[in-house]
């Protein structure tokens, strides 16, 4: 019951937008030319978006945030007001999180802690903070919401049966890139809810950050830590939002700050592999002697070895111009569907490296015209984007509007090349870039590929050598001749409906059976003539990161 009634709510709000984006794009939602809008009523109806999503609850308010800063799937201004969606909600009652605590660690708050302050310290869709002392020493507790999960858990699952719909009836790269969206949220958020998982990420950064005095992350007190409680060191520092007076007085350097902060990124995106995914000024704290503090290690992004070359790849591609090095790096990111012909997508790439060379020369001085031109290629063409880059642009955009906000000549891309140039050594190290690593390299290539021609030569000589096909090409042929089987038999089942119902009509002159059987071969053959064989089958298979009813360990 509570899940009919979750999805009819879900339906109620949300149906009447998206039936408007669909005649934005056709009159009639599969046909006709698009409705013409003015600017003024995209405004309001993304107002109106935006007051529904955040009465949606926790589930549809990060996943909106998280598609506020994907221009390449929404377009203006719909970003901008589901960006100003808050993730702050009325606290729940003070007993329930105490119940949570007592659940978790198996005793009262009271006699876990010396002091546990019932008013939150912070509230947000998934958890709250409150204040507590333990050991004589200032912590902070983070407890999950108790149901929460359940919700979240049919949320997801209502997300994907919708989406399901949509890629069936209207496929295309918007769709698919949503649909991406939506499967890695899944996942993140799943992870977000555990928040042993945030512990061993905090670890994590510990030990690779060891050696950066001026970048750290609050203790963790494991003995006190479980799935649904965190305990934390109580960090107390400046909002980065917030330091003006700081610079003003001469206690903190604004480019040392900056270096730090954009340095740490940095780092975390093309050294370490390991992205703080939820960057925003309330999680960067700057202490009196300008150490950067950063908080909420719920969310982040892995980053593999071979995505960061290939990356890598993509930028030098770029700046030697060489096309087919930049559409094959694409197509390797996943940014270009399979279907895709390399011909459709070199104009896009052309027009990518347009923008590159913008920026390097006058053309562009700011991360976020950048992030926007490119973003609006990734919107026109199909191209989806990495999640990747998504939260590496997100927090280079961040950063800038934060110098901006001090400086307002605040050069962002001037600035990160600068950054970059100290970073080259480890960057080319860590992507098996150095010279020495990459003479090996080309060396070990080189003899394997000798090798392979040797043994083709040779299976050649010996009239051994044969083509094999490849499996996918099989299942796709195997998939196709199905299909078509498939809207063979629909074919003949309507016109057999259509003839039984005839033949029932004329025995016993019922025209409410004539009319059932005539509409149900309609609809049969409405299928079958205006489907694309395609989309007979389940085109959304996911590995959700969360089921209802899943039992959280």
């Amino acid at each position: 019951m509570r899940r009919l009634g979750r999805t009819f709510r879900v339906f109620l709000a949300l149906s009447p937008f998206l039936l408007a984006f669909l005649r934005d794009r056709r009159r009639f939602v599969l046909l006709g030319r698009g409705v013409q809008r003015t600017p003024e009523h995209h405004a309001r109806r993304a107002q109106r978006l935006t007051r529904r999503i955040a009465a949606l609850g926790p589930t549809f308010i990060k996943l909106a945030q998280i598609l506020s800063s994907r221009a390449d799937i929404f377009p203006e201004p719909y970003l901008t007001e589901i960006g100003t969606l808050q993730d702050q909600v009325p606290p729940d009652d003070a007993e329930s999180i105490l119940g949570v605590i007592e659940a978790e660690l198996g005793k009262p708050a009271d006699e876990v802690f010396d002091d546990f302050q019932r008013e939150p310290l912070a509230a947000a869709s998934l958890g709250q903070v409150h204040r507590a002392r333990l050991g004589g020493h200032d912590v902070v507790v983070k407890v999950l919401r108790p149901g929460v999960e359940e919700t979240v858990a049919l949320d997801l699952d209502i997300s994907f049966r919708v989406l399901f719909w949509l890629n069936l009836l209207f496929p295309n790269h918007h769709v698919r890139a949503l649909t991406g969206v939506v499967r890695e949220f899944s996942h993140k958020v799943k992870e977000e809810m555990d928040f042993r998982r945030e512990a061993a990420n905090i670890r994590h950064v510990q030990e690779a950050y060891r050696s950066l005095p001026k970048v750290r992350t609050p203790q963790v007190y494991d003995e006190h830590t479980r799935r649904r409680v965190l305990v934390m060191e109580y960090c107390r520092g400046t909002k980065i939002d917030r330091l003006q007076q700081q610079f003003d007085q001469g206690r903190l350097s604004f480019r040392d700050t900056m270096e730090t902060v954009t340095g740490a990124y940095l780092r975390m995106m093309m050294v370490d592999g390991f992205l703080h995914a939820d960057p925003h000024p309330g999680n960067l704290l700057v202490e009196s002697d300008g150490t950067l503090i950063i908080l909420d290690w719920g969310m982040v992004v892995e980053i593999p070895r071979w995505t960061r070359e290939t990356i890598l790849n993509v930028a030098l591609a770029v700046a030697r111009e060489d096309l087919d090095g930049i559409i094959n790096g694409m197509y390797q990111l996943g940014m270009i569907s399979p279907e895709v012909s390399r011909g459709e997508i070199r104009e896009a790439a052309m027009e990518i490296m347009g923008i590159v060379d913008r920026a390097q020369g006058t053309g562009l001085e700011r991360v976020q015209e950048l992030v926007q031109e490119l973003f609006d290629t990734f919107y026109t063409w199909p191209l989806i984007l990495p999640q990747e880059l998504v939260y590496f642009f997100r927090a280079g955009v961040l950063l800038e509007g934060i110098g901006f906000r001090y400086d307002p000549h605040f050069n962002g891309l001037h600035f990160i090349r600068g950054l970059i140039k100290g970073f080259r050594g480890d960057i080319l190290r860590t992507t098996g870039r150095e010279p020495a690593a990459l003479a090996k390299n080309v060396v070990d290539e080189a003899q394997t590929t000798l090798r392979s021609l040797r043994d083709l030569i040779g299976r050649a000589e010996r009239e051994e050598l044969r083509v094999r096909v490849h499996p996918r090409d099989i299942q796709q042929q195997e998939r196709f001749i199905h299909l078509q089987a498939r809207r063979l038999l629909l074919s003949i089942f309507a016109t057999a409906t259509a003839v039984i119902t005839s033949i029932l009509f004329i025995s016993i002159r019922s025209w409410w059976l004539l009319a059932l059987g005539l509409m149900a071969s309609l609809f049969l053959f409405v299928v079958v003539l205006f489907l694309p064989t395609h989309l007979l089958e389940n085109p959304l298979r996911h590995a959700r990161g969360i089921r209802p009813g899943e039992r959280f360990r």
